[in-house]
């Protein structure tokens, strides 16, 4: 199975609306993530222009819909139309949400799996299939989640034990979003540095960031839809300090203003991973 070689630096979410300025000015960023499932079936026009965007800038992917929780079967039509894609493209890393978002039918919203280790059992399983039919190692995330089911069954772990559990077993990496920690440290009251800290040693190699939208003072909703805010960057430095100065996906999906407004964050990314004072090796 093929470990594939991550880009460095800071990288944009790639959506349809950043493009143009993108293909202007390929240079702005290190590299590039975008959802296959958007774009295998997309037109030929924008087929064309990711192509020549693939060209100039590494490429890395985030699945939406394989659903590595769920109770159904693997979309095994969907894995080798991703596989192509990946190939196509010369993709330098896969990723996937450890969630599910189906069960006898798609419902388009990432679901929590239980914090068990009957479940990091059952998804890991999952997950080496998965890397088997693709051919490399992928990585997993951490979701953002405002409900939670499990805690009082018998084999109930903790919910950094169950992310170590499954990227051990499943021997597949850890995509770390520091975002979707702060979101759920405030949510479900727990203190999200410490979360972090818990993950020390574990296979993290990936990492995104976001901004978030402030329902309430107790609840946090992650949009990705507006600018990352200073405990998240705080996040971060802890992050980097812990397991080095990561790639960094900078996610922004709504509200997505031009791409020198979104160089600020960027930046702040770089800096960041410059002023790193991580000593060593990333696991």
């Amino acid at each position: 199975m093929a470990v594939n070689k991550l880009p460095s630096g800071a990288g944009l979410g790639l959506r349809r609306e950043l493009l143009s300025e993108l293909l202007a000015r390929p240079d702005s960023v290190e590299f590039i993530e975008l959802a296959p499932e958007n774009w295998i079936k997309t037109s030929p026009r924008l087929s064309r222009q990711l192509a020549e965007l693939s060209e100039q800038l590494p490429v890395t992917c985030h699945g939406l819909s394989l659903s590595l929780g769920s109770p159904d079967p693997l979309d095994f039509e969907l894995l080798a139309a991703t596989r192509a894609f990946l190939d196509r493209h010369q993709v330098s890393y896969y990723t996937e949400h450890l969630s599910y978002c189906s069960a006898g039918g798609h419902f388009y919203d990432l679901a929590p799996l239980p914090f068990t280790q009957q479940a990091a059992n059952y998804v890991a399983e999952r997950i080496a299939t998965v890397q088997e039919y693709l051919g490399r190692r992928i990585g997993v995330e951490n979701i953002s989640y405002y409900a939670t089911c499990g805690q009082n069954l018998e084999d109930a772990i903790d919910e950094a034990e169950f992310l170590r559990a499954v990227t051990q077993q499943a021997d597949c990496d850890l995509l770390l979003d520091v975002n979707n920690v702060h979101v759920n440290g405030i949510n479900h009251g727990y203190d999200s540095a410490a979360f972090i800290a818990k993950l020390a040693g574990a296979p993290v190699r990936y990492l995104h960031v976001a901004g978030h939208y402030d329902e309430g003072p107790g609840l946090k909703i992650d949009t990705h839809g507006s600018a990352v805010i200073d405990p998240v960057w705080q996040l971060l430095d802890q992050t980097y300090s812990q397991f080095g100065p990561l790639p960094t996906l900078l996610e922004r999906d709504f509200n997505i203003p031009p791409l020198a407004q979104l160089s600020g964050e960027l930046a702040e990314i770089r800096r960041l991973q410059n002023n790193s004072h991580h000593t060593a090796e990333p696991a």
